[in-house]
């Protein structure tokens, strides 16, 4: 199940939702230093964040900016602020919804999933897998497996490997994958790729296939 990350500063609505979200099985990671909200971010990579306009240090449009440069992450605002400037503030900066405070968590609960199905194709149906030298990879929850174990998969990191695994034998140039990942994203750079390869290849060692990406200098990346 998708990891959501709950960035809110009162501490008795940070942690009704937190505690509604487990009893959907969602994993949760709620936001308490509110001056490490981009590091907790990176470090958690989640699947979807759940982000306040009123935070202390910098507020939500500020921190949703910054998420916005390495990635697209889905991101729904909940704000007491509720004028039609403040919403369009929030999708200039590059939110997906606005949910309004005082809000019924069953309503929360529904634009959480409904936007975890547009951003991850998660389909309740028959599930696709895509299978290579040990490793699946299912297409309707965006996680691998090996030997049983489940890898958890970022949203880049399972696109990287769905592409790499539908050209597999294919090197595939550092400039494609950059078009095909982040074909709207004018804020990434090269590092950035580097930085989801390897942390790709690493859940995928730590589950115990080794050398399953290779890089070919000067060429790109294959899965042979």
């Amino acid at each position: 199940m998708a990891k959501i990350m709950v960035v809110e500063d009162e501490g008795v609505i940070r942690q009704l939702i937190m505690e509604e979200l487990k009893k959907w099985r969602f994993e949760v990671f709620g936001t308490t230093d509110f001056n490490r909200v981009f590091d907790d971010f990176q470090d958690q990579e989640p699947q979807l964040v759940l982000l306040d306009i009123n935070l202390p240090v910098f507020d939500g449009y500020y921190w949703c900016q910054k998420i916005r440069e390495i990635s697209q992450v889905p991101i729904i605002f909940i704000s007491s602020r509720n004028t039609n400037m403040d919403m369009i503030m929030a999708m200039n900066m590059g939110a997906d919804d606005f949910v309004t405070k005082p809000f019924e968590i069953d309503v929360l609960i529904a634009k959480i999933n409904a936007l975890l199905r547009r951003s991850y194709n998660y389909s309740s149906g028959t599930t696709e897998t895509l299978s290579h030298n040990g490793l699946t990879l299912n297409v309707d929850n965006s996680t691998a497996e090996v030997n049983g174990e489940v890898i958890d998969l970022s949203k880049n990191e399972y696109r990287l490997l769905y592409i790499l695994l539908k050209n597999r034998g294919k090197i595939l140039s550092r400039e494609k994958l950059l078009r095909a990942l982040w074909d709207d994203e004018r804020f990434v750079d090269d590092n950035t790729l580097t930085v989801n390869i390897n942390r790709l290849r690493r859940k995928i060692e730590q589950a115990g296939l080794t050398g399953y990406i290779e890089t070919k200098v000067g060429q790109g990346y294959i899965v042979p």
